[in-house]
């Protein structure tokens, strides 16, 4: 998608997908969603992450209301959402330093799976694409001072599952990455590339 012809909002204050879109040559706008996570429960990951980032697509929307009915341009609205796996366990954000301790020890020497959706709704036209990838991490093994050092800086508690492949101090101690980093990081290059250029291609047709 060279000389992008079409607005672009990031429907996320991540940092990690501000830079992944960044990383993928587009101009863009940021809106936060401002949705209880919480209150949207689905027993499968896969199921979870999806219905979050359509909860998020559809609040940003209200929130929209009135420039959606001025907008003219093709506008690509781009929400996602991420969880750990671990053990079969569900993982969101950790809420305290005692779970955050808990979920990165539980890697040290193991693994966890991430689960990423992306949903790309087009502004215009209504039409909304959504899918989701999958990555495994395995870790050696991840000292007790490395743990203290990512509860105290406190940005553990702004990312799935505790689990943050992108630190300087986690980075060295990852073994293995099954699948892309960006999943891991929030949002997947070729899943959101796809649904891009689907929801263009739809307005087109």
């Amino acid at each position: 998608m060279d000389n992008q012809n079409f607005e672009i909002i990031l429907g996320s204050s991540s940092k990690a997908r501000r830079e992944i879109l960044a990383e993928m040559g587009y101009e863009f706008t940021i809106v936060s969603a401002d949705i209880d996570d919480k209150s949207i429960r689905k027993e499968r990951p896969e199921d979870l992450v999806m219905a979050l980032a359509e909860a998020k697509a559809d609040a940003i929307m209200m929130k929209l209301t009135a420039q959606v009915e001025d907008i003219s341009r093709s506008t690509l609205l781009i929400t996602a959402d991420t969880v750990v796996v671990y053990q079969g366990t569900i993982r969101e954000k950790p809420t305290t330093a005692e779970e955050a301790r808990r979920f990165i020890r539980d890697y040290s020497g193991g693994s966890g799976k991430v689960v990423g959706s992306a949903v790309v709704t087009n502004l215009v036209t209504g039409s909304r694409k959504g899918g989701w990838e999958s990555a495994e991490v395995y870790f050696l093994e991840i000292p007790d001072e490395v743990i203290d050092g990512l509860i105290e800086e406190g940005i553990t508690f702004n990312v799935a599952g505790g689990l943050m492949l992108e630190h300087p101090l986690i980075l060295p101690l990852v073994d293995t990455v099954v699948g892309t980093a960006d999943c891991v990081m929030g949002l997947s290059k070729t899943l959101t590339e796809k649904l891009m250029k689907e929801a263009l291609v739809e307005a087109m047709v």
